[in-house]
């Protein structure tokens, strides 16, 4: 059966549409676009589209070992009652295995080994997958809406933040069998979380905050409060989402540590802020200001430049990160969110390859 179910993948869904194949080596952007069905997949040598890869329904989330030989990506499926999960070949862009999963799932987390990847899905579950067997292995009840998640760089905790009446992150001991070890309170709903190297503090953007807190993980409470200098529009105190402009709705959705540990880089509509991560009171040092709103980061594995997917413009904004300067804008498709660098010993150029089944 197994024999038969590739032969007539390879039959009705062929995968190369075009090819003028040559091999690179180097650091590689991969973009997916969450309205659409395809990831942009740019070289960061030199900015250029290397490859569009389609993989079907609203691909949202994208992890990836630290090895990078395999690609992690999550398609959302919006209405329908299961997403999937993709095992992507880097270096063939082929899709080797699809999983279904809860609905809807959004931004995944992998262990830095690849072994593990939780999947947070819509039915107030985190799924955990056991990435070597390919299947589901538990869930993990959170509440609210299973949104986003961080692995530690260890590969012994997973920060799970969901949205909505928990108001806080999960901590999961991964070694221990999955274990809920810990919960962290944050003031509001929180949304995108990042996680210092070395696990100490976990950054969070919450809800109807112009700014993110920051929590002690061992005390699994919030030690520190920061506020942009922004201004977003006028508070909307009745649901705390965020805040309401002649420009419609803006909040804050896009937070990382830059990889050097030196910077907090905070994304809250068109504003980007950078604060000191060197200093216990976080202090603003730089202020930016997009073409459009910042939905969310990611830098090169050197800290040179940051990438930050610009939804309601369908592109990226390349910056300088020593120069705190815009180098260009990178186009895009349907509503881009997640990203990821991946470092690669070689990818096909010029490809365009219809993965999706």
């Amino acid at each position: 059966m197994k024999v038969l179910r590739h032969t007539l993948l390879a039959v009705l869904f062929p995968l190369i549409l075009t090819l003028n194949v040559s091999a690179e080596s180097g650091q590689f952007l991969w973009q997916t676009n969450s309205a659409g069905n395809d990831i942009h997949i740019f070289n960061i040598e030199n900015f250029e589209l290397q490859s569009r890869l389609v993989v079907g329904a609203e691909p949202h989330g994208i992890a990836a070992p630290d090895d990078g030989r395999v690609i992690y990506v999550s398609l959302e499926a919006n209405g329908q009652d299961n997403g999937e999960v993709l095992w992507i070949d880097p270096q063939s862009l082929k899709v080797e295995h699809r999983l279904k999963v809860g609905p809807e799932p959004h931004a995944i987390a992998t262990t830095p080994d690849g072994k593990w990847i939780y999947v947070p899905c819509r039915d107030g579950h985190y799924w955990v997958v056991d990435a070597e067997a390919r299947k589901v292995v538990a869930k993990i009840y959170t509440g609210g809406r299973p949104h986003n998640t961080q692995a530690s760089r260890d590969g012994r905790y997973m920060f799970l933040s969901p949205m909505g009446k928990p108001q806080g992150v999960t901590v999961v001991d991964v070694k221990a069998q999955h274990k809920v070890v810990g919960f962290i309170p944050f003031s509001e709903s929180v949304r995108p979380p990042a996680l210092s190297a070395d696990g100490r503090f976990l950054f969070q953007h919450v809800d109807g905050l112009n700014g993110f807190e920051v929590a002690d993980v061992e005390q699994l409470n919030v030690i520190a409060s920061i506020e942009h200098s922004t201004k977003l529009g006028w508070f909307m105190p009745v649901n705390r989402f965020g805040y309401v402009t002649s420009e419609g709705f803006k909040r804050c959705h896009g937070l990382a540590l830059r990889p050097d540990q030196e910077e907090v880089w905070s994304v809250c509509a068109e504003h980007l802020t950078i604060h000191s991560a060197s200093d216990p009171s976080y202090p603003e040092t730089h202020l930016m200001t997009l073409d459009g709103k910042g939905y969310w980061i990611t830098f090169s594995l050197d800290s040179r430049y940051a990438f930050i997917a610009l939804a309601d413009q369908n592109k990226v904004a390349v910056i300088d990160t020593a120069e705190k300067k815009l180098v260009q804008y990178l186009r895009a498709g349907d509503t881009p969110k997640r990203n990821l660098v991946v470092e690669l010993p070689e990818l096909p150029s010029n490809k365009e390859i219809d993965a999706a089944l």
